[in-house]
């Protein structure tokens, strides 16, 4: 048994294990497209579905709704509804002006 699971049983709590190769960061958590490639260096990304997400904030909300869906299909019951999706909807022309964004491929950017 690991600290984690000790501590988790020691508080009521549940501790549910998600897969290490889920794809938490590219997975877009508003629509559930997953890119095919996102190089770590990536660290935001607009999808196509008009969602522009953080990677490690938008990895977090995915694997907080695998671990809700882990948890519903064992019969636990979820308390409290969970929040919207991470990532924020708008279009890349609606940004402000000091948004400077450099583009490197097409659904990637990199703060300049």
């Amino acid at each position: 048994m690991t600290k984690l699971e000790y501590k988790a049983k020691q508080t009521g709590k549940h501790q549910v294990k998600i897969d290490q190769w889920f794809p938490s960061s590219k997975t877009c958590s508003c629509c559930g497209q997953k890119r095919n490639e996102m190089p770590l260096k990536v660290r935001s990304w607009f999808c196509s579905c008009g969602a522009i997400h953080d990677r490690d904030i938008n990895a977090a909300g995915n694997i907080r709704q695998q671990g809700i869906l882990k948890l519903k299909a064992e019969g636990q019951s979820i308390l409290g509804q969970p929040p919207g999706p991470p990532g924020r909807v708008v279009s890349p022309s609606s940004l402000p002006p000091f948004f400077n964004i450099s583009f490197s491929r097409p659904g990637w950017f990199h703060y300049v």
